[in-house]
């Protein structure tokens, strides 16, 4: 098998989201800095695992070039 486009374009979109998602996340401290520290770690971990939703579809493109 040849490799495809797809994987590499695939890798630079996974890199871009990640950098993305921390800018996003990361602006919201100054807000988030001033909760309970229960309500920081509840947050924290809903979004640290909330960016990997969108990974599956790209992933599935990567591998067989179709979203769905």
């Amino acid at each position: 098998m040849t490799p495809t486009w797809r994987k590499p374009a695939g890798m630079l979109a996974i890199l871009l989201l990640i950098a993305l998602w921390c800018i996003a996340i990361v602006s919201f401290s100054g807000t988030i800095g001033g909760w309970h520290w229960l309500a920081q770690l509840v947050f924290y971990l809903v979004t640290g695992i909330v960016w990997i939703t969108p990974l599956k579809p790209l992933l599935r493109w990567m591998e067989t070039g179709r979203w769905r």
